[in-house]
């Protein structure tokens, strides 16, 4: 097929296309369309397969047409991006091109065919300012406080729940379960508050009402009316600046019973410690291994966040709507729903599914923005990664998380696991040459719990 083009920039990514078949291509195309239904279509005093091509062009000539029009644009277009192998043109996989202004090009078996295109191309990525880059890095350290924080962990994962004597009352650290509703002023049920068989832990805040402080000290079976304020700037809109009477019956009362700290608890906690000092020493070297990590992380974060204000990248809006829904869906399996479902039940709170997904998830075109700066930084600088590397990076990862090399190549062997391994580290790699590039500071001191509870 004989096909001319002239493409032109559009804002926001997009490109316009302008493409035109030669004459005699169309004609060609619209004489194969007939010669095909001549063979196949059978029409009342005709023999199937001898049916004029006069006659099929007065009974079905304009649908003929149009199947034509859109055989010669598809052909057309895919002749085109064959050819061409510059991401400026290829539309992106989920942008098909769409006619321009919805209009239908003029169709004539005598002259050229020309059409317009418009569609959403691979934004341009270029990274070459690292001027007046900081990257601060925040000085940390695992001590004795957070070994002991997670061996309280450890007991706690291990202690035995047992009921408390009847007539005992609830006290911070119980677990409870209770029965609540929230009442209207007249002292009926408000529609729908009603539950049954709830369970928390008092003193953690986890339930609707945070009624913690106000059933220590109930008993079991008992039932008791709260009337709880709460402060004009509470998280819960729902509560904020309102007075609430709640209905709450205590059913159960636990409490945890937490094991000794001793060489025992390690030895139950795994067969490979002897004593509490060899669960201690592996504690210690995982906080470490997380602590790096992370630091690790925070560094990088703020390294991308620079480049990707100095170096804009205007990103297309497909592109943007595409991470958008794969993230909605993700969401949607970790929350064991359909994303239909999960649409219904964000509206039902109030909450736009935006706002809601850069909660869960961070803001999608900052973290595209950063990902298409990686990408391009590690392909510009022809990154790679080799056996041996591969093969280090797992026994490190076996070090780290004290089990074996085999288990871990295990874990690892599906090849979208171990390509996320080769991805791991060509990115450490880039980042190793990009802290060169870059000044590279101490931060401030900063308190492990805070720097894992500020950088999630």
């Amino acid at each position: 097929m004989k096909v001319t083009k002239e493409v032109s920039k559009l804002e926001n990514s997009a490109v316009k296309l302008t493409a035109t078949v030669a004459k005699e291509d169309v004609a060609a195309g619209y004489s194969k369309c007939i010669a095909k239904y001549a063979k196949s279509v059978q029409l009342p005093g005709f023999r199937k397969g001898h049916v004029p091509a006069k006659i099929l062009e007065q009974k079905y000539g304009e649908s003929l047409k149009q199947e034509v029009l859109a055989d010669l644009i598809d052909e057309c277009l895919n002749q085109i991006y064959a050819e061409e192998e510059s991401k400026d043109i290829r539309p992106l996989p989920y942008a098909q091109p769409r006619l321009e202004n919805d209009k239908l090009p003029e169709f004539s078996t005598e002259k050229d065919l020309t059409f317009t295109v418009v569609y959403d191309v691979f934004p341009t990525v270029e990274v070459k300012d690292f001027s007046k880059i900081e990257v601060k890095e925040p000085q940390c350290e695992v001590g004795e406080k957070e070994v002991n924080e997670e061996l309280k962990a450890v007991q706690e994962r291990n202690a035995m729940v047992i009921d408390k004597k009847d007539g005992d009352p609830v006290e911070k650290d119980n677990i409870v379960t209770i029965d609540y509703s929230e009442l209207n002023d007249d002292g009926s049920v408000v529609e729908g508050s009603k539950r049954e068989g709830f369970v928390f832990t008092v003193g953690t805040a986890e339930n609707i009402y945070k009624i913690d402080d106000e059933i220590i000290g109930m008993k079991k079976d008992e039932t008791k009316e709260i009337t709880k304020t709460y402060a004009a700037d509470d998280a819960n809109e729902d509560l904020a600046g309102k007075t609430k009477k709640i209905c709450v019956t205590v059913k159960a009362i636990k409490v945890r019973n937490l094991p000794a700290l001793d060489d025992e608890l390690a030895q139950d906690v795994n067969e490979k410690y002897k004593t509490l000092d060899d669960l201690k020493k592996d504690i210690t070297k995982g906080l470490e291994a997380n602590l790096k990590r992370k630091i690790a992380e925070v560094k990088s974060q703020s390294l991308l966040e620079q480049l990707v204000e100095k170096n804009p990248i205007v990103l297309p809006a497909s592109m943007v709507a595409a991470e958008k829904e794969n993230r909605w869906q993700m969401m949607a399996q970790q929350f064991r729903t359909t994303p239909e479902q999960l649409d219904k039940m964000v509206a039902a709170s109030g909450q736009s599914k935006d706002t809601m997904l850069e909660q869960m998830t961070g803001n999608a075109e900052k973290m595209l923005k950063s990902r298409l700066i990686v990408d391009t930084l590690i392909r510009e600088k022809n990154i790679a990664v080799t056996p041996e590397e591969v093969e280090a990076e797992y026994a490190k990862m076996a070090e780290e998380s004290g089990v074996s090399v085999d288990e871990i190549k295990k874990y690892y062997s599906e090849p979208r696991a171990k390509e996320y391994i080769i991805d791991s580290i060509k990115e450490n790699k880039l980042f190793d040459e990009l802290y060169k590039q870059v000044k590279v500071t101490k931060g401030d001191k900063v308190e492990f719990a805070e720097l894992f509870k500020n950088n999630q």
